[in-house]
């Protein structure tokens, strides 16, 4: 498909400076532009490429001023960024849409599939589930006994959903992720063996969430692990048991939730985060990579970093010491020696 520079501009609401007519047919990294590319600028650090890029078109900010000639297009946003992620979605919304059951499906007779279905090669849904109208069961994915899945789900290839689990509206699980798996619950016996201990609840998303690839949300021992709508999780992490996360808070990859912790609403965490079970954490925190917290979070909209996890500029007034101790090290070297002169005189 190819648009002009106005066109795009029109559907986002904003101005071109430069040749309306340019013809754009991709969008591309600004560093890799090229002829018919159109390419954005969000991070300032990137600015250097807008002078030498080979893009058609950039998308930039309203109140973006060059700092010298730039021979592409300019079409001025509000938020690039964001722009962006608009374009992106039309052209996702364009493609085909996959319609139908595959002959090597196993749906049993129990269940109940919605209209305008897709399920792929060799998916399998169980006794009673219920299937939504509008979503896709790619090949391998698995909807256990009496599961729940709500309307235009997507579900990529090998996505498991153990039994009496409960997916909302507009979710989309990628490729691998496991919902449902037993609890990491053991009871100590002795001689140093444990007894398993039945976890009997489920897990619920809420609409509009969005799981990463081999992300796995483990069920609760009772009643249910919530993750409430809106959340966002990247891939490789682990939620425990009868864990509560809050509407729209986000994770990056690798974060591990230990079980019963409760995450408040509109949380953001960075890659590799650990959190201890049993604590809660207050709504708008902001949890750098590599944390681990360990205590309750009371604070709403803290921003803490480091292990155990603190006030991120406590945290970085306590490094600053931390890199100078050396110096401090020498220096206290230096007076124990001139103590000692003194005291031999």
């Amino acid at each position: 498909m190819e648009f002009t520079a106005a066109m795009i501009a029109q559907m986002l609401k904003g101005t071109v400076e430069g040749d309306p007519e340019t013809r754009l047919n991709t969008i591309a990294k600004i560093e890799e532009g090229h002829e018919g590319a159109l390419s954005f600028l969000s991070n300032p650090k990137y600015e250097q490429f807008i002078y030498t890029t080979g893009s058609s078109a950039i998308l930039v900010r309203n109140d973006f001023k060059p700092a010298k000639e730039i021979k592409a297009t300019l079409i001025r946003v509000e938020d690039p960024y964001k722009a962006v992620a608009m374009l992106l979605t039309m052209y996702e919304q364009a493609k085909a849409v996959k319609k139908g059951i595959h002959p090597t499906a196993v749906i049993d007779e129990t269940a109940s599939v919605g209209k305008d279905v897709y399920i792929g090669p060799y998916a399998v849904v169980s006794e009673n589930a219920v299937i939504g109208d509008g979503c896709n069961l790619y090949p391998h994915v698995y909807i256990g006994d009496r599961v729940k899945v709500g309307k235009n789900c997507t579900l990529q290839p090998g996505v498991k959903v153990y039994k009496e689990c409960i997916i909302g509206n507009d979710c989309i699980l990628h490729a691998g992720a496991v919902i449902g798996a037993d609890g990491f619950g053991y009871a100590p016996l002795a001689g140093n063996n444990y007894m398993k201990i039945p976890q009997i609840g489920n897990v619920i998303l809420e609409d509009n969430v969005e799981l990463g690839a081999n992300t796995c949300i483990d069920r609760a021992t009772m009643g249910s692990t919530l993750i409430h709508r809106g959340v966002k999780i990247d891939n490789l992490v682990q939620i425990g048991h009868n864990v509560e996360i809050g509407e729209n808070t986000v994770m990056a990859a690798q974060t591990g939730i230990a079980g019963s912790t409760k995450l408040g609403k509109n949380c953001m965490l960075g890659g590799q985060v650990g959190i201890v079970g049993h604590i809660s954490i207050a709504d708008g925190c902001r949890i750098g990579a590599q944390s681990g917290v360990s205590e309750q979070v009371k604070e709403e909209n803290a921003n803490i970093f480091g292990y155990p996890a603190i006030n991120s500029r406590q945290f970085i007034r306590n490094h600053i010491y931390i890199l100078r101790l050396p110096e401090l090290n020498k220096k206290v070297d230096e007076l124990s020696k001139a103590v000692d002169a003194l005291k031999n005189r």
